[in-house]
């Protein structure tokens, strides 16, 4: 039996805390649909009418006024909403079949500390030691990088006195003034793109630069530059390792400038911090993060001024003692703590067999399961 849809948006939104879901999605001829655990599930509300007037019935509230010129032009708009409780919401409508879709994100109000995202010890000391240079976060969408930098940023805004500009698209997470100062910057609504904002920002006295994401080569460029000239930068590319960023980076410029740029990253590079989320043994927690680390050491440098990208992944494993870290050795140390089941390590490793060889004292999903239901039955 299904119920009635609401009226309006926000008691879809409260409910989104109540399942613990990550994600609501809004399309033509289904109820809504939420993300838990990685999961989509369907609610037990009537699907939506054909027409679509009842998804943009629902979202009419929440989407910026000034914006909507911009949706009916580009067919998409992206844009963040609060609820009065605190809670944030990332939310991007589109036209689909001329009507109106939507993908809304829950961005939780309380910034998360290191030790709540499972982070390794590693973050917490780059946001400690790090001062300048470039700090890219990159993973699959969904993979907690948004999480991941506002955890580092919010750590140096606690512990130091620094001017920090943020650039978004949209503004998730909400930066209070602590030990450090701060001005976040929305594409859309305060500036009109991001490559306008950097060139503003480095004139406005930063510390440290948040970029929402690396869409283009004048955005990379400017934060290259930054980078280099003494500012702290953070960032995010949505790419799935090291090597894929590295490849990403050079994409957005033509061959003959990669020389050049190559020189660019080696001076000003101090990390790459690749995440996956994998579903996690403890069901309170859903999912813990397998991380791949690479620290700018002076071999990193030089490997990637020479062009000798394909050396890295041997050298992040061969770093383990400095901070660096393979996405192999991430999922075995998960295993190792019995944080995630091997089988379903298994189903995320870029190579079993490395992982197999390095894991000692295996469990699995199934072999707990039985022991549950003993457990259960006796």
């Amino acid at each position: 039996m299904t119920h009635p849809l609401p009226d309006n948006i926000f008691p879809l939104l409260e409910k989104m805390k109540e399942f613990s879901a990550s994600d609501l999605h809004l399309k033509t001829g289904v109820p809504p649909v939420y993300r838990v655990a990685g999961e989509l599930r369907r609610s037990n509300l009537d699907p939506f009418s054909a027409d679509g007037g009842e998804i943009e019935r629902l979202i009419d509230p929440i989407i910026p006024k000034k914006r909507l010129e911009e949706f009916e032009r580009r067919g998409a708009l992206d844009f963040a909403t609060t609820l009065p409780n605190g809670d944030r919401f990332r939310v991007n409508i589109m036209r689909s079949c001329d009507h109106m879709h939507a993908a809304i994100r829950r961005v939780r109000a309380e910034i998360p500390s290191f030790e709540s995202l499972h982070l390794p010890p590693i973050y917490a000391k780059l946001a400690e030691q790090t001062h300048e240079g470039l700090v890219i976060v990159c993973g699959v969408t969904g993979c907690g990088k948004s999480s991941t930098l506002a955890s580092m940023i919010d750590h140096i805004n606690t512990t130091r006195h620094v001017n920090i500009i943020s650039i978004e698209d949209p503004i998730e997470y909400l930066f209070q003034a602590k030990q450090g100062i701060v001005s976040q910057r929305e594409i859309g609504l305060d500036v009109d793109n991001f490559a306008d904002a950097l060139r503003s920002a480095v004139r406005q006295d930063p510390d440290l630069l948040f970029i929402g994401e690396m869409r283009d080569k004048e955005t990379m460029l400017a934060a290259l530059q930054a980078a280099e000239t003494g500012h702290l930068v953070f960032c995010t590319l949505h790419t799935a390792d090291t090597m894929q960023s590295l490849a990403r980076i050079l994409e957005f410029f033509p061959p003959d400038q990669h020389t050049f740029i190559r020189s660019s990253l080696a001076n000003g590079l101090r990390a790459i911090l690749a995440q996956r989320l994998i579903p996690a043994i403890d069901e309170s927690i859903q999912r813990v993060p397998a991380c791949e680390v690479l620290l700018a050491d002076a071999i990193v440098k030089e490997k990637i001024r020479e062009g000798a990208d394909n050396d890295l992944p041997e050298v992040i494993s061969g770093a383990r003692d400095a901070g660096m870290q393979s996405f192999t050795a991430a999922l075995a140390d998960l295993v190792q703590n019995e944080a995630v089941y091997l089988d379903t390590a298994m189903e995320f490793a870029p190579n079993r067999e490395q992982l197999l060889a390095s894991v000692r004292g295996i469990k699995t999903s199934a072999q707990t399961l039985v022991h549950r239901v003993k457990r259960g039955g006796g």
